[in-house]
């Protein structure tokens, strides 16, 4: 009997076996790029999201990484490269595991004038952790492997493969690729590595003899999956909880342990906390300048101890009295189960607790305005009571990481927030990735007009695919976190320095029923939260256009003297 011979597996298999093998769902791209490999991730059940711009493509690959915890896949031929690249600065940012494929100079025809070509290879380094080309279809299997054990490791990260030919043709082709793909680096953490226990030791040691310690917990303990471990060590210790943006809701809001958000985009409290802080406790979170305010929170010669999975972080801004190298559930599970009653804080949590009803005193009237144009401080709160108990809410950049951060609690245990690292404009796409990623789950994203603008296109993208994220956008018809640069700038008279900043009063809610959007314009506090609910319910992507203040700008961050 004649036996036949299994055909050779070709790169564009590989590719889609490898992704369906990591779990991956949804790919995001703009055309023509690695075509063979789509129509492969199409009969495997991948579904390839064709999108109007390539930095629209990489945010959403961004926020489909941060809501699954996986890693996310955005693609761009080689006239789309730079594009994409731009599209990478937030996910470097805020340490998410995008790994990006673009098309590139075959060797034969690097620098040889080649139509679209330019060397893009450059432009990815500042922004990755790995940065390599796939030239021949054999390192197809090895150097994505290396992308994704990169990507996922560590603190996590973008990563960028230039695969040889305008539409990264070098991966078309049958090869012996025969390496297989390892699914336990698809998603993060892919290892967990405990602290010394010698460490633990000494860090308990400091804890228990703090008057005032606070724990500081940033978005490693989110991509760890440690929100309960740090509830239950906080509980345990007695230990009250500071959250950055990034780790936004990993204690309940409301719980009496619960301070807030510290540093620059803050609640006074969160940030009075911390200075007044003999102790404070890092939990996988960077201490760069925004969560410290630019380094002033806590206060110099604070008594400092950080927990990370990236051991070049240990100590880089403060002089740590205990560094623990390690997981963030991991290593917290460790404290927990050497930890012994801690001596009665009394004061210090009866000082908490004034701080937090202090500052909600004062931001009550605002949250309850009645005032036409709306408040934002009401928008929040009218967000926050509809928010269901499963939701995920991403949030702009500026103004509106600023209103979220602050105004809109989190209650609920299952409730996400994810938030911009600084790109404006990445809102709306990353709602999106986010809603691919959790289609079972509701997602609302918090933008100003100014970044809902950036890719309102994105919005046919929604309703072809049916990805029914929910789109609030504080509608101020300005960019009026300027105003006070613009005014400064104008001497206080500023004439037509106006159209820097302010826009016409465009009705968004038509533009976005134009596209099929449900799409309803808000203009009383009254309707925001009916108009939130029918948003919800309507199965589909929908816009609130909520008509707000213009001159409503958040307060300064409290800053202590130093």
């Amino acid at each position: 009997m004649r036996l036949t011979a299994t055909p050779p597996l070709t790169g564009a298999q590989y590719l889609a076996d490898a992704l369906q093998t990591a779990g991956i769902s949804h790919v995001f791209f703009v055309p023509v790029v690695l075509t063979p490999a789509l129509a492969e991730m199409d009969r495997r059940g991948v579904v390839g999201v064709m999108t109007h711009g390539e930095k629209a493509a990489a945010y959403m690959a961004d926020g489909y990484a941060r809501a699954s915890r996986r890693v996310g896949i955005c693609m761009a031929q080689v006239i789309g490269a730079a594009n994409l690249a731009a599209g990478l600065r937030d996910a470097y940012l805020a340490g998410s595991p995008v790994v990006a494929l673009t098309g590139g100079p075959l060797p034969e025809s690097r620098h040889r004038r080649v139509y679209q070509e330019i060397d893009d290879f450059p432009l990815f380094v500042p922004l990755t952790k790995f940065n390599a080309r796939v030239d021949t279809v054999a390192r197809l299997p090895d150097l994505l492997q290396q992308a994704f054990r990169v990507a996922t490791t560590g603190r996590p990260g973008p990563v960028h493969l230039e695969i040889a030919g305008h539409f990264g043709q070098a991966a078309d082709g049958p090869g012996r690729l025969d390496c297989p793909f390892e699914p336990s680096f698809a998603a993060v953490p892919p290892l967990r590595t405990a602290a010394e226990p010698a460490a633990i030791e000494q860090a308990l040691h400091w804890l228990h003899r703090a008057e005032r310690p606070i724990a500081v917990v940033g978005g490693g303990v989110v991509w760890s999956g440690a929100e309960a471990e740090v509830l239950a060590l906080a509980e345990a210790l007695q230990l009250p909880v500071a959250t950055s943006l990034n780790a936004k809701g990993t204690i309940p809001e409301d719980h009496p342990l619960s301070v807030g958000v510290p540093g620059s985009y803050a609640r006074s409290c969160a940030n009075r906390a911390v200075a007044e802080a003999d102790l404070v406790f890092f939990i996988g979170s960077g201490t760069g300048s925004q969560v410290t305010h630019c380094w002033r929170l806590p206060r110099p010669g604070t008594r400092v101890i950080q927990l990370d999975i990236e051991p070049a972080e240990l100590g880089r801004h403060y002089a740590n009295v205990v560094s623990l190298w390690g997981d963030a559930r991991t290593v917290l599970r460790q404290l927990r189960a050497a930890a012994w009653p801690p001596p009665a804080r009394r004061t210090w949590l009866g000082r908490i607790a004034q701080l937090v009803a202090d500052w909600r005193a004062d931001a009550q009237p605002l949250r309850l305005s009645d005032a036409v144009p709306i408040r934002p401080e009401r928008l929040c709160r009218e967000l926050q009571e509809a928010l269901p108990p499963d939701a995920i809410l991403v949030s702009e950049t500026g103004h509106a990481g600023i209103w979220t951060g602050t105004q809109v609690e989190l209650h609920h245990a299952r409730q996400r927030y994810l938030r911009a690292a600084g790109s404006l404009g990445w809102g709306l796409p990353a709602a999106l990735g986010a809603k691919c990623a959790c289609p079972d789950r509701p997602v609302i994203c918090f933008s100003g007009d100014g970044g809902f603008y950036y890719h309102i296109a994105e919005l046919e993208t929604a309703v072809r695919y049916g990805i029914s994220a929910v789109i609030v956008v504080n509608n101020n018809r300005s960019l009026n976190q300027e105003t006070r640069i613009f005014a400064q700038a104008y001497g206080g008279q500023q004439t037509s320095g106006f159209k820097m900043w302010q826009f016409e009063d465009v009705n968004l809610a038509r533009v976005a029923e134009a596209f099929g959007c449900h799409a309803e314009r808000v203009e009383q506090p009254a309707e925001i939260r009916p108009a939130l609910e029918r948003a919800l319910a309507s199965g589909r992507p929908a816009v609130l256009d909520v008509v707000t203040d213009i001159r409503a700008l958040p307060p300064d961050p409290w800053t202590p003297d130093i």
